[in-house]
């Protein structure tokens, strides 16, 4: 690319776009424009090559340039590129994707599937199919939502009015009313215990007794991640989405799994609660369901919810529809796409390779000052920044640690993703131990050079 093509392209995006999780005053004057693909690598415009760390963003999980997924899309786009799903109307990839997804999910008693076009719309879904199924129940006043301190459920109003992050929420308000937030069972910090099974303990109770205060029959759901991720990979203890399953069944609360992220393979498992041998009431999906090829969504129901909507009643029409619900395309990059998850295995490949390069990292905890802590599970994971390993204090974004970190990393031909006071990791389920090897070098390298401000 020629300087003067360069100049130009960084003059249209500075006067014409906004970017997503972004300040318009500072970051987009001098972007990197991404160019090209293939497996875990991607090339900038200037032809540079980097291991990608981030997975494009949580979702490429089967690697970019499949020619499965790119020859599926092709002829899919030769027949059909697009048609609704509204009321009677289908079309053929979204009726055998959805057939595959419930397949998929038989061990947890799956049973109807509504796409969406992306994890933000699957959360406002299952808020408002939740609602509805206590209305169906003849229970309306069950409508309120219980969710964690530190979740991240996307960026609708309802997906914000759940999140236990203020800086995605407090910009946006007032929230939706009904909307609660407990303490999360974050080992690294919380004020309770380092003991794992304790604190499983201690943060199933406190939902039980948020249930209690509130009342059961003004509650509508519990909803979660398996495993935190934008607020910093923060792994429960084994025992706690057992303890939280058995509390939402003693006060007839639905259970709602944010799966948009650890859906299809990430964490290890093919889905994250199942990691756990727990079967959640509603799961929301998105990233891996297409591998981020073509956006796509999904919010899927069991079978208890699925015959109150199956039975007549004035209040049974799902009034709620996406233009882009079953979208043809979409649909049939999903198809593909999980086809090769299954077919190759990634769910036991991001276990395998995901414990490997946990263990990588942990020496780097010793050797780096500001490396608090390295958790994770499967191929998503966090590098905890600290001022102080005592005390555990976390380095001040404000300071730019983190930043500096990772375009360091970057310099290195590694992208990486620095979260507020972490580095966050969720490469492509195809990683290999190789390419950790040149991740944790790169991360290493880089941590040694990036000095914190004074």
């Amino acid at each position: 690319m020629t300087a003067e093509t360069y100049q130009e392209l960084h003059k249209l995006n500075a006067e014409n776009v906004l970017h997503p999780m972004s300040m318009p005053a500072f970051d987009n004057e001098n972007p990197m424009f991404m160019k090209g693909g293939k497996g875990v690598h991607v090339w900038d415009s200037d032809d540079n090559q980097y291991l990608d760390g981030l997975g494009g963003l949580w979702c490429v999980n089967v690697g970019y340039g499949r020619k499965e997924v790119l020859d599926a899309m092709r002829d899919q786009m030769d027949q059909l590129a697009y048609y609704n799903t509204f009321g009677d109307m289908c079309n053929l990839p979204s009726t055998r994707l959805a057939a595959k997804i419930i397949e998929m999910l038989r061990p947890e008693g799956m049973s109807k599937v509504f796409f969406t076009s992306g994890g933000s719309d699957s959360i406002d879904s299952s808020i408002k199919l939740a609602r509805q199924f206590w209305r169906l129940n003849g229970k309306p006043t069950k409508t309120s939502l219980i969710s964690l301190k530190d979740g991240y459920h996307g960026v609708h109003m309802g997906g914000i009015s759940l999140i236990g992050i203020p800086a995605f929420r407090d910009p946006y308000g007032p929230v939706l009313p009904g909307c609660y937030q407990i303490d999360n069972p974050f080992l690294y910090r919380n004020p309770w215990t380092e003991d794992p099974e304790e604190l499983g303990q201690i943060c199933a109770d406190l939902l039980d007794r948020k249930i209690a205060y509130l009342g059961a029959d003004n509650v509508a759901a519990f909803i979660a991640e398996p495993i935190q991720g934008a607020g910093g990979v923060i792994v429960p203890p084994e025992n706690y989405w057992p303890l939280i399953r058995k509390v939402c069944d003693k006060h007839d609360v639905l259970l709602i799994a944010d799966e948009v992220v650890t859906g299809f393979g990430r964490s290890g498992s093919m889905f994250g609660v199942r990691g756990w041998g727990v079967a959640a009431d509603i799961m929301c999906f998105a990233k891996g369901i297409s591998s981020g090829y073509v956006p796509l969504g999904a919010t899927v129901i069991n079978e208890r919810i699925a015959d109150s909507f199956a039975k007549p009643s004035p209040n049974g029409m799902i009034a709620h529809g996406l233009t882009y619900s079953g979208h043809p395309l979409a649909c049939a990059a999903g198809i593909a796409a999980l086809d090769v998850v299954v077919k190759e295995n990634l769910h036991i490949n991001a276990g395998e390779v995901g414990a490997y390069c946990k263990e990588k990292f942990m020496p780097l905890v010793d050797r780096h000052e500001h490396l608090g802590e390295v958790r994770g599970k499967g191929l998503m994971l966090a590098l905890d920044l600290v001022t102080d390993k005592a005390t555990r204090t976390p380095v001040n974004p404000a300071e730019g640690y983190s930043d500096m970190l990772s375009a360091h990393c970057q310099q290195n031909g590694v992208l990486i993703r620095s979260v507020g006071p972490k580095i966050i990791l969720s490469p492509p389920l195809t990683f290999t131990n190789e390419n950790v090897n040149q991740l944790v070098e790169a991360i290493d390298q880089s941590l040694t050079d990036t000095k914190y401000p004074t």
